[in-house]
């Protein structure tokens, strides 16, 4: 009667935590340079076009009219106030952690969306040229005539939503994302730290010239006691 050996069968093997951080560190790093390019691409658009022309028209003056504009900052300031916020914003998301890091990529996206939607209600606004009108003939209820509005506005919409999405990246994956303040930290300010691998400085012998110069080199006191 022959004897039957026992063969283990080989079990599937589960993804560790390295491996599981090794596949999402793509999706991650592709989100952080999407949301780069996409923040100051948006505060630069929203910023640019904020300074053009956004509505034109004129006013009556004797038996004539003059010609009137008015650029996006006569019209809200709001769009270029929340850009600067944004371009600000989005270079803080790498500068905190954690909760801050949520806090700051909410206030990354709050400011595209209120950026994207002061320049549509800025769009169809009559206000800066009424006033203007009313400026230039010296009639405080002259309003403007023949008003046309540009492409600018919409335009800097589209970077208020560019502002905004890199936002809605950051909250998604900014906790994978690094941060500034970790490269700069000095190993040896944190016990836990020098206990993993933290170097212990050489014993400097006064009485030998050769370890005092080392201690010079290195830009430590040898006079200081250990």
């Amino acid at each position: 009667m022959g004897c039957v050996s026992a063969v283990p069968v080989p079990q599937p093997r589960t993804a560790g935590p390295a491996a599981t951080a090794r596949s999402g560190g793509g999706g991650g790093r592709r989100a952080l340079a999407a949301a780069l390019l996409l923040g100051a691409a948006g505060a630069a658009v929203a910023l640019i076009a904020s300074g053009q022309i956004w509505a034109e028209g004129t006013a009556a003056v004797g038996g004539g009219s003059v010609p009137l504009d008015a650029d996006g900052r006569d019209v809200t300031g709001v769009p270029a106030a929340l850009g600067i916020v944004g371009l600000a914003a989005l270079v803080a998301v790498f500068a905190v952690r954690g909760a801050g890091r949520v806090l700051v990529a909410a206030l990354l996206a709050l400011s595209g969306a209120g950026a994207a939607v002061a320049a549509f209600l800025g769009a169809s606004d009559s206000t800066a040229l009424d006033e203007l009108a009313a400026k230039t003939t010296g009639d405080s209820s002259a309003t403007v005539d023949a008003l046309t509005h540009t492409a600018w506005p919409y335009v800097t919409a589209a970077g208020g939503v560019l502002i905004l999405l890199a936002g809605a990246l950051a909250l998604l994956y900014g906790r994978r994302w690094p941060g500034m303040s970790g490269r700069y930290e000095r190993p040896g300010g944190d016990p836990a730290v020098r206990g993993r691998g933290a170097r212990r400085a050489p014993v400097v012998d006064p009485d030998r010239p050769e370890d005092l110069w080392k201690a010079l080199d290195r830009g430590e006191d040898p006079t200081r006691e250990s």
